[in-house]
């Protein structure tokens, strides 16, 4: 498995690296951001291990710049910022993990197996649908450039479908994900409740983004797409 380490701390970095080759990894370092963002763009890495406080970019930047370009690579920060809102907000542009310096060597290990194990695949810090897109981090909803305000429980029907594109999720899997399994709800909330969401995502609009699919459930899907492909 092929690696990129991008640390300033060039003694930290080269220790680390030459522990990772004998662990069977193929490790490539950068001590830079700059240099960082380019050699991960060009590069056709397994996992990326990026400090946060570098010289030129940070590595907030570079992970959101890696995945403004649709490259998924695994990211797991390394950093000695420890403040929980350090890594709240490196985990919300888009890394995959955090680890704090100084850290177990075993443990960091362990953390690149399972991120090696989940492998390259889409995960959007924006969930996007056509025009309407959701950020769970920030929990804001817009249909272009127009501002959508839903509340707590509409945001969260919204976002299960919209992690679902094209899929029709039945009004069980919305009950037991969105509303308490444990509590006796009734199921019409739930056609209740998507009424709700047309009339704030889709009937301003004159769109028909939410759907209703008879005896099955429901699936958000992009109707200009659609409607163009007729």
């Amino acid at each position: 498995m092929r690696l990129l380490l991008v640390d300033d701390e060039v003694r930290f970095a080269r220790a680390l690296a030459a522990g990772l080759v004998d662990d069977g990894f193929v490790v490539d370092l950068a001590h830079d951001g700059t240099t960082g963002l380019a050699m991960a763009r060009a590069g056709s890495y397994d996992l990326v291990i990026l400090d946060i406080m570098l010289p030129g970019l940070s590595g907030y930047r570079i992970v959101q710049a890696l995945r403004t370009d649709r490259n998924w690579v695994p990211v797991l920060m390394l950093s000695a910022k420890d403040g929980e809102y350090d890594q709240a907000d490196g985990l919300d542009v888009g890394a995959d993990d955090y680890l704090v310096k100084p850290f177990s060597y075993v443990v960091l290990l362990a953390r690149l197996r399972a991120l090696l194990r989940r492998g390259v695949r889409p995960r959007p810090v924006r969930l996007s649908v056509g025009d309407l897109t959701l950020d769970p981090a920030t929990r804001q909803t817009t249909r272009g450039e127009q501002s959508i305000d839903l509340t707590a429980r509409e945001f969260a029907l919204l976002e299960y479908l919209m992690r679902r594109p094209s899929e029709v999720v039945s009004k069980t899997e919305l009950l037991d994900h969105v509303w308490d399994a444990a509590a006796d709800t009734d199921p019409n909330v739930v056609e209740v409740y998507v009424g709700y969401l047309r009339r704030k995502i889709d009937v301003p609009f004159g769109r028909q983004t939410l759907s209703t699919v008879r005896g099955a459930g429901y699936r958000v899907v992009d109707d200009l797409a659609r409607t163009k492909d007729r």
